[in-house]
């Protein structure tokens, strides 16, 4: 189950790679061609040809990590998304407008993935007394754990959004190449008069200013998605709370563990306290998670379970299979 939609999810972000190559060609002349190729030159990590945005980068070496870059990196696609169908450039509204049914699909395997993680780590606690330190003794995945994936994923992926306040992003929706994520509830659609708040570190404190909503754009998408976000911790907290346990999954503060924008080369704890550059190298290996997490994680997924009638420990069965087929459906076949 879980390996095809692996297959899947990768034929797909593929697939998503293919039309832009083939908008450039089609559109945009020899730059386009260029540029196209400059596209399919790049490999995630490469040291010579990275991906251009560090979410992309950031190496995913467990299924944990496979279901939080699903969750919370394809979500941003999501929102990305539904700005460029916004966009008076009709190739690539209707283009994104059908990449959007398969970003949906990536994002249920994110929040089920993390969900089913978070249903067999509550199992366990529920079995053992709900104490958070038996998890991996019982070779689960421990909700710190979960947490330090979540805090790592999702502030790589708002980072996608770009700078909170930009001249390219007011630009790109003046010209009409992008508009708003459900740009139809907005009343007004040209955005020349209205103004957003944000919030501005400054001298070691984080006060609110207002700016214009044009210049605005990147911040108004990242706290929509941030938003989205939101609901699917809700929905793994309710897992929790199904099986009587009182810990909690949260979203950090978007401050937190930031790269691009206002925040970068700050420090903040996940609760968006300011930090000391001494402060985050004390705290920060409870916050992401460090070598001896995924040496561990490494060890309880590396034996992998082929049987499609047997689940690994570390994982609930999904609740329901692939387009009416039984969860232990043969979905791939393993050629020893």
């Amino acid at each position: 189950y879980d390996l095809r939609n692996l297959f899947q999810v990768n034929v797909e972000e593929g697939r998503h790679l293919w039309a832009m190559v083939h908008l450039l060609h089609s559109y945009f002349g020899r730059d386009g061609r260029e540029e196209a190729e400059a596209l399919l030159m790049r490999r995630s990590g490469s040291e010579d040809t990275p991906r251009i945005l560090g979410a992309f980068n950031q190496p995913v070496t467990s299924w944990l990590d496979f279901f939080m870059f699903a969750m919370f990196t394809d979500r941003d696609g999501k929102y990305q998304l539904l700005a460029l169908a916004e966009s008076s450039f009709d190739p690539l509204s209707r283009c994104t407008r059908f990449m959007l049914t398969e970003e949906a699909h990536h994002m249920f395997v994110g929040e089920t993935g993390v969900m089913r993680v978070v249903e067999r780590t509550a199992q366990i606690m529920r079995d053992n007394k709900g104490l958070a330190e038996d998890v991996r003794k019982h070779g689960g995945i421990d909700l710190p754990t979960i947490q330090k994936h979540l805090n790592l994923w999702f502030s790589l992926s708002i980072d996608l959004f770009g700078g909170e306040i930009s001249s390219n992003a007011a630009t790109y929706f003046a010209n009409g190449l992008k508009g708003r994520a459900y740009e139809e509830k907005y009343k007004d659609h040209q955005a020349k008069e209205g103004i957003y708040p944000w919030e501005v570190y400054e001298n070691g404190r984080v006060t609110t200013e207002e700016v214009p909503t044009r210049t605005a754009m990147n911040e108004i998408l990242r706290d929509a998605y941030i938003q989205d976000c939101q609901r699917g911790c809700d929905r793994w907290n309710k897992t929790l709370d199904s099986y009587g346990i009182s810990d909690r999954l949260y979203l950090p503060h978007k401050h937190f563990h930031r790269h691009i924008g206002i925040y970068a080369g700050s420090h903040f704890s996940p609760q968006g306290a300011p930090l000391t550059d001494e402060q985050w190298e004390k705290e920060k290996d409870n916050w992401i998670p460090t070598e001896a997490d995924y040496e561990y994680e490494h060890n309880i997924m590396n034996a992998a379970n082929f049987d499609p009638t047997k689940m690994a420990n570390w994982i609930a069965p999904p609740k329901r299979g692939v387009n009416g087929q039984p969860a232990a459906y043969d979905y791939v076949r393993n050629e020893e």
